[in-house]
């Protein structure tokens, strides 16, 4: 079986209170799938169902190795589903507001690619 992309799709996704790159990185991903419908999946890759097919995210957010996994991959309804989280996006200074529980005055900003992926049997 060979892989075929579909269709790549881009978000961003900020976290401006809290500084925490998981919801940034989340809202990312919800970005990138907020305005698509997929009938291809179905109708030119004739998948039967929806977890059929191969989700791969690729999410680039300030403090890597804090994202939860399961959270950021959980915005996505379908899906044989993996993450990849590097360093990068960005952090630009906000103002902290104690009574949202700010730690401190960043505002973190991430970016992903969502590419969803076939299995088919021809080159």
């Amino acid at each position: 079986m060979v892989r075929k992309r579909l269709i790549i799709e881009m978000g961003m996704g900020i976290d401006q209170h809290g500084q925490e790159p998981t919801i940034a990185a989340a809202r990312a991903v919800r970005n990138a799938i907020a305005h698509n419908a997929l009938p291809g999946v179905w109708e030119i890759a004739g998948l039967s169902d929806p977890n059929e097919m191969i989700v791969e995210v690729k999410v680039a957010v300030p403090y890597p190795e804090q994202v939860r996994e399961e959270e950021v991959l959980a915005v996505l309804p379908f899906g044989q589903k993996t993450l990849t989280v590097e360093s990068g996006g960005m952090v630009v200074q906000g103002r902290a507001i104690p009574s949202l529980n700010d730690k401190n005055d960043e505002m973190l900003i991430a970016v992903a690619a969502v590419t969803v992926l076939v299995e088919t049997a021809s080159l």
